[in-house]
């Protein structure tokens, strides 16, 4: 029997309906809308899909696998609010962007998406069905703009705030590209020198069977190490990522890792700074797009990746159900609780005084006045979003700056550590051949 699909307004409540009604014709079709008490504004049948062939696959579609690329969907937001705002129809300019895509999963779910719109469904609800390309805060901002009928103006925001967060993420990622690439060369250049070079020092002095001093024993006794268990130098590091993901499965132990590397020295302030930016900026994103403020605040704990954020949005939007204002549940609950998974990592990543460090450091709240000034100005004033992009600015300011210090502080921490490497190695070589010249001479 043929599908027809239709709006329609319920009289009795004013709210608007859609849905679908199986009648032969589309007379009959009215007749059994109309005795649900609705009023039809749109009827529409609906093409019978073929059944797909064994071993077939949608047209247009390739296999894929993983996500999609942040930087691909930045893209892909910004041409889209280029053609929303020249006036294209949704449908029309979905279709051009998903042309132009090359085959992986964005296009494949750019294809589906086109084929829900065409069997009825909104924007919002057709980017729904492809989660693993567009994200609950995507769909959430884009079912706000349908709402409000200032889609290209969620679009347009939408885009600049994935390209301020693409630009914040490059920033961060290129400073650890340096160090990173140094130490990676310098290990194995070390690791070379211990397995090749060594080695046939100690045959030379083993020869002359003189008494070495402590710093060519030492030496010896690394390369010795290197030689019969280089295979650790890689599984070391391999070992602790794996023993970290197996703490972080549980939830308490996800908790106190999260927080060690909120305190971290050094990189803790640039990891705290960045989740605040974003949280931040993803918060007044959402409330200025029109999406309600439990909503944001869920949307944004989901993407925090922190979760002593996760619980901090957690405990304000309970307050708020409460009746209370954003600011004051802010402070509150911005400070840490003690947590011995993070007092363990404290001392194992800064032995003898990491304890001390972490029970001196634990209660610092992770949201300075600042925030909750500007949040408690904002809910006054009527203008939360707009105190939330000025937090967000600031931080990125702070994160650039703090990238850009860290990267220059790095150079000569780096120089320093390959010096001292390599001159230890040469003046535990040539102590003992001095003495050998010397001896002979």
């Amino acid at each position: 029997m043929p599908t027809f699909q239709y709006e329609a307004i319920d009289a009795a409540t004013g709210k608007e309906v859609r849905d679908v009604v199986e009648a032969t014709t589309e007379a009959e079709a009215q007749a059994t809308i109309r005795s649900m008490g609705y009023m039809v504004t749109k009827l529409k049948a609906q093409r019978a899909k073929a059944a797909p062939k064994a071993g077939s696959h949608k047209p247009g579609r390739t296999f894929a696998i993983g996500g999609v690329k942040s930087k691909d969907l930045t893209l892909f937001t910004r041409q889209l609010s280029i053609l929303q705002d020249a006036g294209l129809p949704i449908l029309r300019s979905l279709r051009i962007l998903a042309e132009m895509q090359k085959p992986g999963r964005l296009k494949n779910s750019l294809l589906d998406v086109c084929d829900e719109i065409e069997g009825g469904a909104t924007l919002s609800e057709a980017l729904s069905k492809s989660p693993k390309a567009f994200d609950r805060l995507y769909c959430n901002m884009i079912r706000a703009g349908e709402a409000g009928g200032a889609l290209e103006v969620i679009l347009r925001r939408l885009s600049e705030f994935m390209e301020r967060s693409q630009s914040l993420k490059r920033k961060v990622k290129g400073a650890m590209v340096y160090p990173i690439v140094v130490v990676s060369v310098a290990v194995g250049i070390l690791t070379f020198i211990m397995m090749k070079i060594v080695p046939q020092f100690k045959k030379i002095f083993d020869d002359f069977g003189s008494t070495l001093p402590p710093m060519t024993q030492l030496l010896i006794d690394i390369s010795n190490w290197v030689v019969n268990y280089w295979y650790l130098i890689p599984a070391i590091p391999f070992g602790i990522n794996l023993v970290i993901k197996a703490i972080k499965l549980v939830p308490y132990g996800r908790f106190g890792w999260d927080l060690f590397i909120l305190k971290a020295p050094i990189f803790g302030q640039l990891v705290e700074k960045n989740i605040l930016s974003r949280s931040t900026r993803t918060l007044g994103t959402l409330l200025s797009s029109g999406v309600p403020i439990l909503e944001a605040l869920n949307i944004t704990r989901e993407t925090s990746n922190n979760m002593m954020f996760e619980r901090l949005f957690s405990k304000v939007s309970e307050s708020i159900r409460d009746g209370d204002a954003i600011a004051k549940p802010l402070k509150e609950h911005s400070a840490p609780p003690l947590n011995a998974v993070a007092m363990l990592f404290w001392t194992v990543f800064v032995p003898v005084i990491g304890a001390l460090l972490y029970m001196t450091r634990y209660k610092k709240r992770v949201v300075d006045d600042l925030v909750v000034n500007m949040v408690d100005v904002g809910e006054e004033s009527g203008e939360l979003d707009t105190m939330l992009y000025k937090v967000a600015d600031t931080y990125d300011e702070e994160v650039a700056v703090l990238t850009e210090s860290l990267t220059s502080l790095m150079e000569p921490l780096l120089i320093i550590f390959l010096g001292g490497a390599v001159g230890f190695i040469v003046i535990a070589l040539f102590m003992p051949l001095i003495k050998l010249i010397q001896d002979l001479s």
